[in-house]
């Protein structure tokens, strides 16, 4: 690929149109055949189990924000009630 001189810095030769409609199409071959062929997938039994997980989770972490919320919210209330 050529090279062109513009303002002080070296660029890269834009090509036409084809051929970056043909990079793309090439990256979008390249993709699916990855996927489908080199990316190793979890079997089912697995995504099941990680989606428990992440559920109760997401659960305790709600609980544990809750409770700190409405402690927060007794003490500032105590606490205004002072004045």
């Amino acid at each position: 690929m050529s090279e062109v001189f513009h303002a002080g810095h070296l660029l890269p030769k834009v090509g036409s149109i084809k051929s970056g409609y043909m990079n793309v199409k090439n990256f979008v071959v390249e993709s699916i055949d990855e996927m489908k062929n080199k990316v190793t997938w979890p079997k089912y039994a697995s995504l099941q189990n990680s989606a428990v997980l992440v559920l109760v989770a997401s659960l305790i972490f709600a609980l544990v924000i809750g409770l700190i919320d409405l402690s927060f919210e007794s003490v500032m209330k105590w606490f205004y009630d002072l004045f």
